[in-house]
């Protein structure tokens, strides 16, 4: 049984999310909730394959063989249902880099690319970095609970030829786990409009209750052709810095297209530890993944019981997956500068500002729930006398 709640020390240890408080403009003294890495060591049978390919010693060009085809195909198999082949997968370094990628390898410069915010901040960088016109369609939000504006969808899609679609389920940070029937009228406008969709799975791993997470392209066979799929271990098993994602593209053109991409930015050979590590995480992980998913269950009710009672009016908006969550604060009734405030100054906490996911986000504040629960509860003890503070 592994042990969730021991704090592990990673001041320095070259962390983004502890290391680098000062370079980022913050207090080294924060509690960092923000960047979506977790506290908690990789699967033992992870760390050990890692060692192993360590003491080997020779870290030369590397490709992925059958054997991890075989542990992907088996993962996604039993996990999801997901029956796929290796010559449908694109290798790279990350999702986002993969999103990056599809991007210029589907659409021209100019051409436009719709997103539904509040989203994962990256999506709108990576459309506009790329010099395409970013298209917003926002969710609709009633009593903590999100929805696609399907109609608005439509209609943008019409009015600005969109070529391109980035689908995040389950959705960062709102933390919905679209429906079949959800994702089947997204689908089908879609492909009625010739979009193509591009869809963030990469949380796909941590689904709360009853709640099911459906990759995109099982929905409809005619999906297959309209769509690529990106996953990665990373975030289920806490792999971000081995650099290791795996795209399923169905399409022989399409990934054709993606693989030139990746020839003319330079990219081949994927990082050798990070082979080693998806190999592992998915033939071994299983059992420690499931001990995560009750523990971060715990954290999840922790926070519930905070917001219900000591945060000041503080709402949660229940995630149905991912370890991410979305703390909707405007009752508080102060602006986003004067809540960015309230959690770095008066709570010291490092979080991520909703407003950075969109204009929807305007109001609200995302947490990352991935750590030791004594370390959360400070979290949430600082906050609730930050509240308490701020109402006398």
């Amino acid at each position: 049984m592994t042990d969730f709640n021991f704090i592990h020390n990673r001041k320095g240890t070259n962390s983004l999310k502890y290391d680098f408080a000062a370079e980022r403009g913050k207090s080294k003294d924060l509690i960092p909730l923000w960047v979506a890495d977790m506290d908690f060591p990789a699967p033992e049978e992870v760390i050990t394959a890692l060692k192993e390919k360590a003491e080997h010693g020779i870290f030369g060009y590397s490709e992925p063989d059958e054997k991890y085809f075989s542990a992907l195909y088996n993962w996604l198999l039993s996990r999801h249902g997901w029956e796929t082949q290796p010559e449908n997968f694109v290798v790279t370094c990350g999702v986002v880099f993969s999103i990056c990628a599809l991007i210029r390898a589907i659409t021209k410069v100019g051409d436009a690319v719709i997103i539904c915010q509040p989203v994962y901040y990256p999506f709108a960088g990576s459309v506009t970095d790329n010099g395409r016109r970013l298209i917003v369609s926002e969710l609709k939000e009633e009593n903590g609970y999100y929805t696609v504006d399907f109609d608005d969808f439509e209609k943008k899609i019409i009015e600005n030829d969109v070529k391109a679609f980035i689908l995040c389920n389950p959705h960062n940070p709102v933390g919905r786990v679209w429906t079949r029937e959800e994702l089947e009228k997204l689908g089908d406008i879609c492909l009625k409009h010739g979009v193509f969709v591009i869809s963030d799975e990469i949380h796909s791993d941590f689904v709360y209750g009853e709640n099911k997470h459906i990759v995109f392209p099982k929905i409809k066979s005619e999906f297959e052709d309209i769509c690529a799929v990106c996953t990665a271990p990373t975030k289920t098993f806490n792999l971000a810095g081995l650099h290791i994602a795996n795209t399923y593209v169905k399409s022989d053109i399409v990934r054709g297209q993606l693989k030139n991409e990746l020839e003319k930015q330079g990219y081949s050979q994927p990082n050798i530890m990070g082979l080693v590590a998806c190999r592992a995480a998915y033939e071994y992980g299983a059992k420690w993944l499931e001990e995560l998913k009750a523990y971060l269950t715990q954290n999840l009710q922790l926070v519930r019981e905070y917001a219900s009672n000591k945060l000041g009016g503080i709402k949660l908006v229940e995630p149905q997956g991912t370890y991410l969550v979305w703390l909707d604060c405007r009752a508080l009734g102060v602006a986003d500068e004067e809540l960015s405030a309230l959690f770095e100054k008066e709570a010291k906490l490092w979080v991520d500002d909703g407003f950075i996911f969109g204009k929807g986000g305007s109001g609200f504040e995302r947490i990352n729930i991935a750590c030791p629960r004594s370390v959360l509860k400070q979290a949430l003890e600082n906050l609730s006398a930050a509240v308490r503070r701020l109402s006398k």
